[in-house]
């Protein structure tokens, strides 16, 4: 029988370092618009309307100026009064640089589309590249326009554009400002630099792997080495652990695995009846909102509430045998995984039931599964730690969780709660991981950089946090259990 021949470090390294440059460049096409820009707020002329400037006639021109806040003006919205006809014609919407008077955009709009006293939103073809901080000017024309048949604009008299401005007839001034508003995207300087970041880190991570071999090649030790000649030798010991953990869950079950799959819908089928119904909830395509919730809480409190008893209930095996410790609470979360990956799938099949698009963002979604394994490893670690010294932990932990998911906006709006205190829910970690994989799910695209950011901070800090405490009272677990 031929023997499998092994991966040396070497070779591991190289592999990593080819995933790497695989990833950094998949992950650029896939993150799109999303890492070069982000959307800003909309900027708004004034509250007020108090009158419109009357009929706009051919060979009239009304030119609004502002300063522009944002690095591209993606649409324009004013407040049209229509007189409640269906008028003839077209009007021409232009963006001027008004330094030197040329055209930025320009978009012909039907005004029998318009509605009466309502803003009408312009989009232009292409996003209209600005300074911040330069003036542009905003035209508005009605070439073909008939005495009784066109349109006007509202203003007020009373107010100027928000940031500077001044609205214009014909080229003669006037007191107050139009009812616009404008909004448009700005930079991110992640966006323009990705290219030299993912050299710099490829560097790193080379030269870090190159290190590995060499100190390999030396005999010398170091954490990496460890790690890796750890789950080397007690892998199997861990499928093992994983693969008993899993059976046991479903053990004398009818259903057995189904149940993984069946939790979710059933879960999610009371919560939409009660939370649409009766709440009468008004949250878009709330059937996947709702579920994309339920999936990520469920694994959380899943993987938490077994890696709470990983240690006590390996007791026996930990006071006999030398195993290092923090395999059990590993095991426990990874078993708890493949749930995860199965009730995913119900997930899918209610996108497709509800026409959600699936589009190639969906392949982001493992950078929002792999942040909040991390974080509930780091969270078993600690429960784990303290159940051993503090047995009351294991029902205090139930009450924790009951209040954790009314803390977390699985069935309601982010939007619920006032701007002023939105930083609570930012102290939330699941609030990052559902939000980044809401915003793949129900959007169809990437989260923005700083996102990714969160995740990392909100997945791997506890998981740092949690390996310390671990390491720091294993050796006195022996004494408790």
């Amino acid at each position: 029988m031929k023997q499998k021949k092994k991966v040396t470090i070497a070779q591991g390294c190289a592999l990593v370092i080819v995933i790497y440059s695989i990833l950094a460049v998949c992950f650029y096409f896939i993150g799109g618009e999303q890492l070069k820009y982000t959307p800003s707020q909309e900027y708004k002329a004034t509250e007020k309307s108090t009158t419109t400037i009357g009929e706009i006639r051919r060979n009239m021109t009304v030119m609004q100026t502002f300063i522009a806040q944002t690095d591209e003006v993606q649409r324009v919205s004013l407040l049209f009064a229509t007189g409640g006809k269906q008028n003839p014609g077209v009007a021409l919407i232009r963006i001027l640089n008004m330094a030197n008077g040329k055209v930025l955009a320009q978009k012909n709009v039907v005004l029998s589309s318009l509605a009466n006293n309502a803003y009408t939103s312009i989009g232009f073809d292409q996003p209209v590249k600005v300074n911040k901080g330069e003036t542009l000017g905003l035209t508005l024309n009605v070439p073909n326009s008939e005495e009784g048949k066109t349109i006007s604009v509202w203003f007020d008299a009373g107010n100027t554009f928000q940031g500077g401005g001044a609205w214009f007839l014909n080229g003669v001034k006037q007191q107050g400002t139009l009812c616009i508003i404008y909004s448009g995207r700005d930079k991110i300087l992640f966006g323009d630099y990705y290219w030299d970041l993912v050299i710099g880190l490829g560097i790193l991570l080379a030269i870090y792997c190159i290190n590995l071999v060499v100190k390999q090649k030396k005999g010398k030790r170091s954490f990496g080495l460890n790690l890796i000649a750890t789950f080397l030798k007690y892998r199997f010991l861990l499928h093992q652990l994983v693969s008993r953990d899993f059976k046991t869950k479903y053990k004398r079950s009818v259903l057995g695995v189904f149940w993984s799959f069946l939790n979710p819908l059933l879960s999610m089928t009371v919560q939409y009846v009660v939370f649409s119904t009766l709440f009468k909830s008004n949250i878009s395509n709330f059937a996947v909102y709702l579920l994309t919730g339920i999936v990520f809480f469920n694994f959380f409190s899943e993987a938490t509430g077994m890696g709470l008893g990983s240690i006590v209930g390996n007791a026996s095996l930990i006071t006999k045998v030398y195993i290092p410790k923090y395999i059990f609470p590993v095991s426990r979360v990874l078993s708890s995984v493949i749930n995860l990956l199965i009730s995913i799938i119900p997930l899918i099949i209610v996108m497709m039931i509800t026409r959600t698009p699936i589009t190639p963002a969906l392949l982001l979604l493992p950078f929002s599964i792999v942040c909040i394994i991390a974080f509930c490893i780091g969270m078993s670690f600690l429960l784990s730690s303290a159940m051993v010294f503090f047995r009351d932990m294991q029902f205090l932990w139930n009450v924790v969780s009951m209040l954790w998911v009314y803390a977390t906006p699985i069935f309601y709006p982010e939007s619920i709660l006032p701007q002023k205190y939105i930083f609570i829910f930012k102290l939330n970690p699941l609030y990052h991981f559902i939000r980044f994989a809401r915003t793949i799910i129900l959007n169809g695209v990437s989260p923005e950089p700083k996102a990714y950011l969160f995740c990392l901070i909100a997945g791997f800090l506890p998981l740092v946090i949690g390996a310390i405490v671990f390491k720091r009272t294993q050796n006195k677990f022996i004494l408790n259990l």
